[in-house]
């Protein structure tokens, strides 16, 4: 009877040992954590390095081609920007910077499925007409998401064309000088 009364005892010690240690463990896993003074930059806090890069563009909606000449659309950004001397070249001034950069910056509105213009028309994707990418010729659905290069031309084509009159769209497109 006696060894029963010790490890009743015991256990009962136990208990109240191991309670506060545990509820110890479990407040400091909500705490933050400690960084070292020293630590690697996180990449996204470096800054991007300066280039010159120029690219072209166009977009097509129902076989027309959206001109870009108004003033609502130039220099606005000093990262990656269209000029009213040649609206359609982009001027890439920060590595790194996507399609999607460069036309957020524009006062429209595009994702993989619509096109609303400067002019509030919208274009989106109908089981007759679609919206498709373009880079350097080849068709590239995450055109949005890809880094500009030096030389690129993007096209942007709403519409039902065909390929013979989306290879004409593409020609239609000068490099960049």
């Amino acid at each position: 009877m006696r060894k029963t009364y010790i490890l009743i005892i015991i256990g009962f010690i136990t208990v109240l040992v191991l309670i506060p240690i545990k509820l110890l463990f479990l407040n400091q896993t909500d705490s933050p954590k400690k960084t070292s003074a020293i630590s690697t930059p996180s990449p996204a806090l470096i800054a991007p390095k300066n280039v010159d890069y120029k690219a072209r563009f166009a977009i097509f909606t129902n076989g027309t081609k959206r001109v870009f000449t108004a003033p609502m659309y130039h220099n606005l950004s000093e990262d990656v920007y269209i000029e009213a001397s040649d609206p359609s070249v982009v001027h890439v001034k920060k590595e790194g910077k996507t399609w999607m950069n460069f036309f957020l910056t524009l006062p429209f509105k595009l994702d993989k499925n619509c096109l609303t213009t400067g002019t509030n028309e919208t274009f989106c994707a109908t089981p007759n007409s679609t919206l498709k990418f373009y880079l350097n010729g080849i068709k590239k659905e995450d055109l949005l998401l890809t880094p500009i290069k030096d030389g690129d031309v993007a096209v942007i084509s709403y519409g039902s064309e065909n390929e013979t009159q989306i290879k004409s769209q593409l020609e239609s497109i000068e490099k960049p000088q």
